[in-house]
């Protein structure tokens, strides 16, 4: 114990130098969260799913790159890509090797590119072939190749033999063994090795799959002895490379006869034994299951036999793949802070580092003065928004790489507290106890822990701010503040803690050994807080039974034998105490009794032996000697046989009984009877039907029968009334009563009964008849806090007595009558939620609304049968929403120059749609063009674009608009267009032929009409008054002594009201009529022989026109002029 400087203040103080998990609503580069194993093996009869998936924010865009290319999944059929995932999923049915690849997934989003490789690799597969048979001499030394596939992984391999019917491993010795190679080695052959044949067999682990190789058949021949020679290795020196970590396996196999002994040696002593070196294989083979860099040298392998002595040395070199001696890790740094990478790695030989930048090599990537690249280490200098980035580090040599991605997130950000505020929590003293302060800050803020109280040496401040206390007691109990802060802020949060004492069982639950039908107490004695409450609840072999401290059980019987266990529990631990309780009884009777193999003076007597109820039992023979009700003993037994012979006297009748004896007692008779003495358990009663109650328990075993023609006896009565019991006798394990009314209370006992006597009585249960439907419906249903796809609702309670029977629920129906778009069609089909009766004022909140639309409800009350009537029906709207993605987005070329789009109304706009966002950009350019963005009016749903290339592609994302806020993108990117597909997909139409034809022959028929309908109009000769100089006709009047004609007079009439078209046809049914154009009268013609008539016709008054709106009145004449 320490005091601390000031008034009780205890301070931690903690700079943190860990890697701050941002927050996902903070701005940051990619970082992948999910993927495959770097080596991934698949079956290419499965789809094979290779994982990517990233966080970021933005979101990142996924792409990916096989074997170093770009890889254009749309466009494969065989791929998909998940939504909002880079997981692939492969569909290889066709040509499933063209997919065993190096894959690359790319991460990106504006601030950065976050990388990831994997190998993918089909399964292997083992070549059918037809192996010949094997001949060879005996003695000797014979290898049977076994080849499996390579991998990968590598498969484990073992030799089978077969000699019909059956197949065995082969067993392995000094003389047959396995090689590492999955060989089988003979050092040398008997002639007994040819009466099976051989198999090898390959497992492959990635798949639990295993492969089997054809047979071999071996021939063996003479024998002879022979001196040792080397199976395997060749030669007398070889040499073997390992990788560190890997398992180092080196093998001699000899071949010789007699069999050779194999010994080993290193660097010239003796091999030396640690745990781990391990000598297999009948000393053929060395195991080391992870090589290092002390176990190179050279071994040395000895064969002898009687014929002679050969070696054989095997020199190890160890290297290294690269390994990590230190990771690049996220940096997260404010403007102006320093900072730097770390990619520290070791190997054999020693690895290079190379450096990328979004997955690009650093060496290509723009230069940034205050960005320094020296070998491991990436320093970085008063950063700024530019270092953002996702920086990977490769470290490689000839045996492997290692691939990192690091980031670099220059922000400036408040110090916050993430995660709940001025928690209180309780624990139990002595418990391990830890307060979090989960924090974010740019630069890293500094956390300091302030304590009211004494200092504790088990207080531990974690890299990610959490506080531990290793073993709370009393007085630390208080409240602590956690402060974090860096010179853009601070922020502080508050943590009690209260301390509560432990539970302390004080008296525990004994076993115990009690007699059938003797009354048992279980104790269980707690100590524990006052100031928090706890619950005692007993378990019978592990199945809760009844929730008191002190356990009682009355006439115990056999059926409450078992492991009872004492659960006390509060709302911070639990504590238990279990006590087995044995029940001691007489032996049950032995059954079954049978006579056999009768001879003169013996006879086999055997029965079926009872329970034995825990103690050892004998058996006693009686013999009935004519005298009735005299029972002799013929001969006791142990308790552990169920058959004996008799001996027995000649010419005489015997009756026999087996009675079975334990230290408690002897057993009934076998044929004895007596009452039940067992309770029906699980009695109930339920409503079937709104008029009657079903009564029902469990049925006695048949060993509690104690007697034929057990039936029950049922009791009922309606409780709190002064009615007698009334009562039935059935055989049945239920009993209805009928005529009973709706959902009323019952008392009701059942006992079981047989041909001697009565047993005792059930304790009376409470059962109720059956429901019926409620009569009476929720009132006052109101809705408050409509939100735009959620609202709540509240609605007055309904009185017990009208709900007819136990309430259960209460259940809303709602549909959505129309939407605010009157133009919008929906969907109307009913919905329902359902709400417990757990407040006296009761409300709900009404979930998956669709914003901007018409909804109706009503609510009913629901016992456990029925739902009674609908409530009044309620009227709401919801307010706007953001709206769904635009549907029927499309991508189009309509030019070799340019890209069309357009699209429909979002499938629900959830409100006025107040215009468009397209955002779009580049995929495959090298330019890196920046994220466009356009924005249109509601009623512009198209857009086109000039492409830089044929080859450009670019990625659209479209939104809908309302003024609440931008909706759900859908984004797509554009198809890789060629010249040669424009050239078969987007033909201009102008230029085709049969168009050109069309529009022609359209063109001639058209003339053709015009000279028909000119034809008509000037038949009859015809045509216009007018001088040689070219004047309009007009209508005249009154003719002058010149020969001109009046027509101003008529021309003011007109001016004031012009007649229509069809008001000048009603006045004659044809134009070639000259009568109707005088009255009755003469026609006068003007010098050059016309008829004035035809323009002029008499003098009207103008009200006798129908005139038209607005419609200029022009003579036929200019028509055909004005269309010459």
């Amino acid at each position: 114990m320490m005091t601390l400087v000031g008034p009780g203040l205890l301070l931690f103080l903690w700079q943190s130098v860990w890697a701050l998990n941002i927050p996902l609503e903070v701005r940051q580069p990619p970082t992948i969260i999910k993927q495959s194993m770097q080596e991934h093996i698949v079956d290419p009869k499965e789809t094979m799913v290779i994982e990517c998936e990233a966080k970021g924010n933005p979101h990142p865009i996924f792409s990916w790159r096989r074997n170093g290319k770009y890889f254009n999944v749309a466009r494969d059929s065989q791929v998909s890509m998940r939504r909002h995932s880079g997981t692939l999923d492969i569909y290889a049915r066709n040509n499933p090797e063209q997919y065993e690849a190096e894959y690359q997934c790319i991460a990106s989003n504006e601030y950065g590119s976050d990388v990831f490789s994997a190998v993918c690799s089909g399964a292997p597969v083992w070549p059918r072939e037809i192996l010949e048979p094997v001949v060879v001499s005996a003695g000797l030394p014979l290898v049977l190749s076994c080849d499996p596939p390579p991998g990968p992984p590598k498969p484990e391999t073992y030799w089978m033999s077969s000699s019909f019917p059956t197949m065995q491993p082969v067993r392995q010795d000094r003389r047959v063994s396995m090689g590492v190679s999955g060989d089988l080695y003979f050092s040398n052959v008997l002639v007994n090795d040819s009466t099976a044949d051989y198999c090898c067999n390959a497992r492959f682990p990635y798949k639990n799959v295993i492969q089997q190789k054809m047979p071999v058949v071996v021939k063996v021949l003479t024998m002879a002895e022979a001196a040792p020679t080397w199976l395997s290795p060749k030669g007398s020196s070889s040499s073997i490379l390992v990788l560190q970590g890997e398992e180092l396996l080196l093998e001699c196999i000899a071949a010789g006869m007699p069999t050779p002994h194999i010994t080993w040696t290193k660097n010239g002593d003796n091999l030396p034994v640690t745990p781990r070196i391990k000598v297999k294989h009948f000393n053929k083979m060395i195991q080391i299951s992870k090589a290092s860099f002390e176990d190179v040298g050279e071994y040395t392998c000895a064969a002898t036999n009687r014929i002679g002595y050969i070696e054989h040395t095997i020199t190890v070199r160890v290297k290294a793949a690269p390994f990590w001696l230190e990771k690049p890790t996220d940096l997260i740094l404010a403007p102006e802070e320093n900072g730097r990478l770390v990619c520290r790695s070791d190997g054999a030989p020693r690895p290079t580092i190379s450096w990328f930048i979004n997955g690009e090599p650093i060496e290509t990537a723009p230069v940034q003065p205050n960005r320094q690249t020296s070998g491991e280490t990436i320093t970085f200098r008063s950063v700024s928004a530019e270092n953002t980035a996702v920086y990977q580090c490769n470290a490689s040599n000839e045996y492997g790489y290692l691939l990192a991605n690091a980031f670099v997130n220059v922000l400036h950000a408040t110090p916050r507290i993430i995660g709940p505020r001025n928690e209180h929590i309780k624990v139990t003293e002595g418990s391990r106890t830890f307060l979090d302060c989960r924090y974010f800050g740019s630069p890293v803020p500094d956390l300091r822990w302030q304590e009211k109280g004494s200092f504790c040496e088990c207080l531990w401040t974690h890299g990610n701010g959490t506080l531990e206390i290793k073993r709370i007691r009393l007085e630390d109990e208080g409240t602590y503040l956690c402060v974090i802060s860096n010179i853009a802020g601070r922020d502080e949060d508050q943590v009690r803690v209260e301390v509560k004492e432990p539970i302390i069982i004080v008296t525990r639950p004994q076993s115990m050994k009690v007699m059938r039908g003797s009354d048992v107490r279980l104790e269980c004695g707690v100590k524990a807080d006052a100031t928090t409450p706890v619950t005692t609840s007993w378990m019978k072999n592990k199945k809760v039974s009844l929730d008191e401290s002190n356990l009682v059980i009355t006439n115990v019987n056999n059926g409450d034998e078992g492991n009872y266990t004492c659960v006390i529990k509060n709302e911070l631990e639990q504590k238990s105490a279990s006590a087995h309780l044995m029940v001691m009884d007489r032996p049950n009777p032995p059954t079954d009794l049978e006579l056999s193999d009768p001879y003169e003076r013996s006879v086999r007597l055997s029965w079926v032996p009872g329970d034995s109820n825990h103690n050892p039992i004998t058996v006693q023979y009686d013999d009935d000697d004519w005298l009735p009700g005299k029972w002799k003993n013929l001969s006791t037994y142990p308790g552990n046989l169920n058959s004996v012979i008799l001996h027995l006297q000649p010419f005489t009748y015997y009756e026999f009984r087996v009675i079975a004896i334990n230290e408690i007692g002897t057993s009934l008779n076998w044929f004895s009877y007596t009452a039940p003495d067992v309770i029906p358990r699980n009695l109930k009663g339920v409503g079937t039907w709104r008029n009657n109650m079903e009564i029902s328990w469990e049925p006695l075993t048949y060993r509690e029968w104690n007697g034929p023609h057990l039936k029950y006896l049922v009791w009922w009565r309606r409780r709190d009334s002064r009615e007698e019991w009334k009562n039935a006798t059935t055989k049945w394990l239920k009993y209805y009563i009928y005529d009973a009314d709706t959902f009323t209370p019952y008392e009701i006992k059942v006992q079981a009964v047989n041909d001697f006597g009565l047993g005792p009585e059930s304790p009376v249960v409470i059962g109720y008849s059956g429901e019926d439907r409620p009569i009476a419906a929720p009132l006052n249903l109101r809705v408050s806090d409509i939100e735009s796809t959620q609202v709540t609702i509240h609605w007055d309670s309904v009185g017990r007595e009208v709900i007819m029977g136990e309430l259960k629920e209460y259940k809303v129906y709602y549909w959505r009558d129309s939407s605010q778009l009157r133009w919008l069609r929906v969907n109307r089909g009913m919905k329902s939620e359902v709400f417990p009766d757990n407040n006296p004022e009761p409300s709900g909140v009404v979930t998956g609304l669709i914003p901007y639309s018409n909804y109706k409800m009503y609510i009913v009350v629901a016992n456990s049968r029925y739902e009674g009537p609908p409530s009044n029906h309620i009227h709401f709207s919801t307010p706007e929403g953001v709206p769904s993605a635009p549907k029927s987005f499309r991508i189009q070329q309509r030019h070799l120059d340019s890209i069309y789009v357009d699209w429909n109304l979002p499938e629900e706009p959830n409100g006025i749609i107040t215009g468009y966002i397209l955002k779009y950009q580049t995929v495959n350019a090298s330019r890196g063009e920046e994220l466009r963005v356009e924005e249109f009016l509601p009623n512009v749903t198209s857009f086109s674009i000039r492409r830089f290339d044929r080859y450009t592609r670019y990625r659209f994302s479209v939104a809908a608009r309302t003024r609440l806020g931008i909706g759900e993108w859908h984004t797509e990117e554009s198809p890789h267009y060629t010249t040669e597909i424009y050239a078969q997909d987007q033909v201009d139409i102008t230029t085709q032929g049969w168009f050109i034809g069309i529009m022609c022959a359209v063109a001639l028929l058209v003339l053709i009409l015009l000279i028909v309908c000119f034809i008509k109009r000037s038949r009859g000769g015809k045509y216009p008054v007018r001088e040689k100089k070219d004047i309009s006709l007009e209508p005249v009047d009154d003719k002058d002594q010149e020969g001109s004609f009046d027509y101003r007079e008529e021309e003011r009439g007109l001016q004031r009201a012009q007649p229509s078209v069809e008001a000048i046809m009603k006045r004659s049914d044809s134009d070639d009529s000259l009568v109707e154009y005088g009255e009755g009268g003469e026609i006068p013609f003007n010098e050059d022989g016309s008829f004035i008539g035809q323009y002029t016709g008499t003098r009207r008054d103008v009200r006798e026109l129908d005139f038209g709106g607005g419609l200029e009145l022009h003579s036929p004449m200019n028509r055909i002029y004005s269309m010459a």
